[in-house]
């Protein structure tokens, strides 16, 4: 039995509908309920309040125009999976009368498919193509309220938040791509509430975890073309180089052990590779060659912090610099000081915010510096890669110590 379940085998589901918006009518009224709401359904709650939502109507629910939506679907990677959801929940939906429903990571409905009179019901809630399902827009839902809580989610009736979605329950999963963990939406099943089964937690766990793997397949399928597309070329290349896909991911690599991703390529830049040092991306079949720009591995950088910071490698037989922004400059600093031991993401939020209550924060703010620089920085701890040397010129043009910090 899922972990998540609104219901269990054997609830009467129309008795537990009246005790339900007894529930919530009591809660909303700041009164005594007969019973506690679930945790999961009191934190929604409490966070929706917060926002000064309306549960006795309906919130909110412009939809983005068809041309978003189109958009939206061409670049989410569920669209290589959507249709062995379909084959996992469309037919089962057609005899048990539910919606499948796929969003995007902000909680935007891109696909949806069910009976049509469970559709048509479902129109008139303004649960549509286009509509964005967050708990901002629409209160407590399993949809928005997945997102929130990072986790699997189940409502009935009326641990819904808006009295108009209470003739329904919905259950929904997070589904995230297997090679990088990046959530990339969610997948809910919703009808009306009476019908609710104990199987359906379940069977949606069963299509995330089918998506997931075909979405791993893919990915391996795609590293394959680059590897086919690149080998007459690769046949007659000598030296260490690697192959990689459009997103940085190794397909092949000669000469050199790295990890499974770097610094995505592109044809307008040098690349900062670890083990390799300044490398020129040369466009080959489906993917990239990654080669040594010029002998020798060891990275010397220098971080300028003028305003905005630069940071310029001074080892480059070709002009590179990318501006940094202030508190990319400050984690850079940061990592210099610590030397090769590095840093933890607790050290850092303490380093920069006095305590070690952003972790979150600085996992981001790492993230968007080693877009921007590739990879000088590793992560597990964070610290400057092997074979880079990092110096600091301050904003008075002086050269700082290795203790140095960012004034």
């Amino acid at each position: 039995m899922i972990g998540y379940s609104a219901i269990t085998p054997g609830t009467d589901l129309s008795e537990h509908v009246r005790v339900l918006a007894r529930v919530h009518d009591a809660v909303l009224a700041g009164g005594r309920p007969p019973m506690r709401p679930r945790a999961v359904v009191a934190r929604s709650w409490s966070r929706v309040l917060d926002l000064g939502l309306d549960a006795s109507r309906a919130n909110a629910r412009e939809p983005l125009p068809l041309g978003e939506v189109e958009r939206r679907r061409r670049g989410s990677p569920l669209s290589l999976v959507v249709d062995e959801l379909r084959q996992v929940l469309v037919s089962v939906a057609d005899a048990s009368s539910f919606l499948m429903v796929v969003t995007d990571a902000d909680g935007v409905v891109l696909w949806r498919e069910g009976p049509t009179r469970v559709r048509l019901r479902a129109d008139q809630l303004g649960f549509t193509e286009g509509a964005r399902w967050t708990e901002a827009t629409v209160g407590t839902n399993a949809i928005g309220t997945a997102l929130a809580e990072a986790a699997p989610v189940q409502l009935f009736s009326a641990e819904h938040f808006e009295q108009a979605q209470h003739p329904w329950y919905c259950t929904a999963a997070p589904i995230h791509h297997p090679v990088t963990g990046e959530l990339l939406g969610v997948v809910d099943v919703s009808g009306p509430a009476l019908t609710l089964h104990p199987v359906i937690g379940a069977l949606v766990e069963t299509a995330v975890k089918l998506a997931e793997s075909q979405l791993w397949r893919h990915h391996e399928q795609r590293l394959e073309r680059v590897r086919q597309s690149a080998r007459g070329v690769l046949a007659g290349v000598q030296g260490p180089l690697l192959l990689v896909d459009d997103h940085g991911w190794v397909a092949h690599q000669s000469g050199i052990a790295v990890r499974d991703r770097i610094e995505m390529p592109r044809s307008d830049r040098l690349l900062a590779v670890p083990g390799l040092g300044l490398c020129t991306p040369e466009r080959v079949g489906e993917g990239w060659l990654i080669r040594p720009h010029e002998a020798g591995t060891a990275i010397a950088a220098e971080l300028d912090l003028a305003d905005p910071p630069v940071l310029r490698l001074r080892s480059a037989a070709e002009p590179w610099r990318t501006p940094l922004t202030r508190r990319n400059a400050d984690v850079l600093v940061l990592l210099r000081r610590a030397g090769r031991p590095g840093m933890t993401a607790a050290q850092l939020s303490t380093a920069l915010f006095g305590d070690d209550q952003h972790c979150v924060t600085v996992r981001a703010e790492v993230s968007r510096l080693r877009r921007a620089i590739g990879g000088l920085v590793t992560t597990n701890p964070y610290r400057l890669a092997d074979g880079v040397t990092l110096s600091v010129v301050g904003r008075d043009g002086a050269s700082l110590p290795a203790g140095g910090v960012v004034a």
